[in-house]
């Protein structure tokens, strides 16, 4: 069971819906990784076939996280934000904004002020973030509980590129729940960053855009499980020597038939 604001969940995965090859295949990625959290975006959902995919998410009782996706400023961000309220009936938010175009990478200082706008206006903002410690502490103490820093650039796939910061993130905020969120692309990706201690991670490309999606799905949903039950049994420390598996002095215990 997983608990985030205040609401219980038993998946510690959170989907995104976009990119996928048709609403039916969507619905099967998210039927088969048990995703109870899926992010939506009104920017990038309005047209096309918009009304079949918001009637197919309804559909599965999900629970919604929209996002400002591709907003560049703070006002651009909190109208969004006040709009998806006013269409989700959720005061959930995940909080996005662009500042760095080559890299996607979020703009810290928007960050933080929209943060602080929202929160003000009733929103439970789950702000996506990189891996900077000082970044988190300011989104915490402006009101978040919750934070989803970066495993590496968005739509990147290349998994952990600082696990050290990572790390450092999680033994410094104990108390935060922290989502991975972009750049992981591959279920052993995900399995790692819940080994270190993290409480969930948000998947889209990795997943929307492979060969069988909804087999993808499945496969993250099960890395991410065996990440969190290897965190929670406690993973055996590394060490710079080896130690025999079997540690007892001189001759084995026990004899071949000849010798008995």
């Amino acid at each position: 069971m997983w608990e985030i604001a205040e609401k219980i969940f038993n998946s510690r995965l959170i989907l995104g819906t976009s990119r996928y090859r048709s609403p039916e295949n969507l619905r099967e990625a998210i039927t088969r990784s048990g995703a109870e959290i899926v992010t939506v975006s009104l920017r990038r959902q309005a047209a096309g076939d918009g009304n079949k995919f918001w009637e197919l998410l309804r559909e599965l009782g999900v629970t919604f996280l929209p996002n400002t996706a591709n907003c560049r400023s703070v006002q651009e961000a909190v109208t969004t934000a006040h709009m998806a309220r006013d269409v989700f009936k959720t005061n959930w938010i995940k909080l996005e904004t662009v500042g760095d175009e080559y890299t996607l990478q979020p703009d810290p200082f928007a960050l933080l002020e929209a943060a602080r706008v929202l929160i003000a206006d009733g929103f439970e903002v789950f702000p996506y973030t990189t891996d900077d410690l000082v970044v988190g502490e300011r989104l915490l103490a402006a009101g978040c509980k919750i934070l989803m820093p970066w495993a590496a650039p968005i739509g990147s796939g290349q998994g952990v590129v600082n696990p050290q910061a990572l790390k450092t993130l999680r033994a410094r905020l104990p108390q935060a729940t922290l989502i991975i969120d972009a750049g992981i692309g591959a279920p052993s990706h995900a399995a790692q960053v819940m080994e270190m201690g993290f409480d969930g991670v948000m998947l889209n490309t990795a997943v929307a855009l492979a060969d069988d999606a909804p087999k993808m799905a499945e496969a993250f949903a099960q890395a991410i499980n065996a990440g969190r039950m290897a965190y929670e049994a406690g993973l055996m420390p590394t060490r710079s020597f080896a130690e025999p598996s079997t540690p007892l002095p001189g001759t084995p215990f026990w004899k071949t038939e000849k010798q008995a």
